[in-house]
């Protein structure tokens, strides 16, 4: 990138929104391997003859350049990189859900290149056909990891002993698992399995009983994270139960 002219002439992104603005044009919401996220304007992106168009779609991987500084860049080319199978129907949605997280959760200019790979693979994994919650599950963990509210899922908070899978732990919010009969295990915290936390730190959401209790707690941190704002793709999903 020419430090002079804000001017970059490629790099790896993923469209999350995209809007119309004036006639012609469509603001994009982007999140690149090396800026994070970033917004962009698409000049004359609606036109029908625009080679713009066609590629400006969600969940597709793309190249991007552009140039300009502040707040909106100006978008200067998009172009699919190879092909991804498309998200339908509950993967669709899950996609989205992705989607909101990022556009919610991450600042723009902040880049997250680990978290942009880690993106990349949940959609691929959900295109493929995998267990929408076990990829939503290690998507949110890697998240919030990577925005530095890291989980601890493999220790006590309190004694800093290794868990174990046959007891029960209370999860306290920015601290982690304590034992139940522990002072901090107070109203409030979240009881869970230790078998729970140690398949969550694996990424194994096989046991039914991890899939459940690992969603109310990423459900419980991402919105005390969010602020209890609502995340409308979540709704959506709950109401289809399925997630």
């Amino acid at each position: 990138m020419s430090a002079a002219k804000g001017k970059l002439e490629d790099d790896s992104a993923f469209v999350l929104h995209s809007y119309p603005f004036r006639d012609t044009s469509i603001v994009v919401e982007a999140f690149t391997r090396q800026f994070g996220r970033i917004g962009l304007l698409a000049k004359g992106a609606k036109r029908p003859k625009s080679p713009l168009r066609a590629a400006l779609l969600a969940f597709q991987p793309l190249a991007m350049a552009w140039s300009g500084r502040g707040e909106l860049r100006t978008l200067t080319r998009a172009e699919w990189v190879g092909a991804q199978h498309a998200l339908t129907g509950i993967a669709l949605m899950c996609g989205y859900y992705l989607n909101e997280l990022l556009l919610k959760l991450l600042q723009r200019d902040d880049p997250h290149e680990i978290l942009f790979d880690a993106y990349a693979a949940a959609l691929v994994g959900l295109a493929g056909g995998e267990p929408a919650q076990a990829v939503l599950r290690r998507f949110e963990i890697a998240l919030l990891r990577e925005i530095g509210y890291a989980l601890q899922l493999e220790c006590d908070a309190e004694r800093g002993a290794p868990l174990v899978a046959e007891e029960r732990y209370a999860y306290v919010l920015e601290r982690g698992p304590v034992a139940v009969d522990t002072p901090d295990a107070r109203a409030g915290a979240l009881e869970l399995r230790g078998k729970t936390l140690l398949d969550m730190a694996r990424g194994d959401f096989t046991d039914p009983l991890t899939a459940g209790e690992s969603k109310l707690l990423m459900r419980w941190l991402i919105g005390h994270h969010l602020d209890q704002r609502t995340l409308n793709t979540r709704q959506l999903l709950v109401e289809l139960q399925q997630l």
